[in-house]
């Protein structure tokens, strides 16, 4: 890839794609084009050839526990995060925990 076509920096820089399931945890280290979004450094990092199940979509994305746009253009030493959707609303969960305990009570 020619210089001018790398990106915005015109460098590259080194970033991490992690993903975690109960059982197994991904992290993969990148190095790709200055500026280049979250959702492509997913693509790179092989991670759907791992679990073509996973829905980058449906999953939300973040970096270092922040959320992101999948087209969030990423900086050096950034760690993207795919993230599993939510079995359960917490807000149910929580009025769920409050029940019970009332429940309890004498």
């Amino acid at each position: 890839m020619a210089a001018n076509q790398i990106g915005e920096g015109g460098g590259w820089i080194d970033v991490e794609v992690a993903y975690a399931l109960p059982e197994r945890q991904w992290l993969i280290a990148l190095r790709v084009p200055e500026g280049t979004p979250a959702r492509t450094a997913v693509e790179q990092s092989g991670l759907l050839d791992d679990i073509p199940e996973l829905d980058i979509d449906g999953s939300g994305l973040g970096i270092f526990a922040e959320p992101v746009s999948p087209d969030a253009a990423l900086a050096q030493g950034d760690r993207v995060e795919v993230y599993r959707p939510l079995q359960v609303d917490p807000k149910a969960q929580r009025r769920n925990r409050a029940r019970a305990q009332r429940q309890t009570k004498p």
